[in-house]
């Protein structure tokens, strides 16, 4: 993102997304992945977990939404949308009372899509991008 340090992203980059760290995520069976596709061509993902709950989400089975990523020439096609509803259909069919996610404090495009679906503040937690410890917001949305 356009206001992080290259460093700190670079760090991030080679220590969380890294091709062993990936494959990990990807065998592990508590994680759950969904790809979108533009024609033949993949240009987003969502990662999806219900292992994880923060102490202050009051919820008895909670889905967390980890990560959904769009490419940047993507972001006018509504890739993201399509996710978001795919990840909340999912929880619903999946009988999750609540859908969650951590979002950076700074990146309003992404909290104001958030709040569009209908997530609401809940809590923060520190986020380590690189060097930097970043304060992401908590956000859920009842299912």
């Amino acid at each position: 993102m356009k206001d992080n340090k290259k460093e700190d992203m670079d760090k991030y980059i080679a220590e969380e997304m890294n091709i062993d760290r990936l494959a990990e995520e990807l065998a592990d069976k508590n994680n759950l992945f969904f790809l979108a596709r533009y024609n033949e061509t993949i240009v987003g993902y969502a990662k999806m977990r219900a292992i994880k709950k923060p102490d202050e989400l009051k919820s008895n089975d909670p889905i967390e939404l980890e990560r959904i990523y769009v490419l940047n020439e993507w972001h006018d096609k509504k890739i993201g949308a399509a996710l978001m509803d795919h990840c909340i259909a999912y929880a619903i069919s999946e009988q999750h009372d609540v859908l969650w996610l951590g979002v950076w404090e700074h990146n309003n495009k992404a909290v104001n899509f958030y709040k569009r679906y209908g997530f609401e503040f809940f809590g923060s937690h520190i986020f380590q991008l690189g060097d930097d410890q970043q304060t992401d917001v908590l956000m859920k949305k009842k299912l």
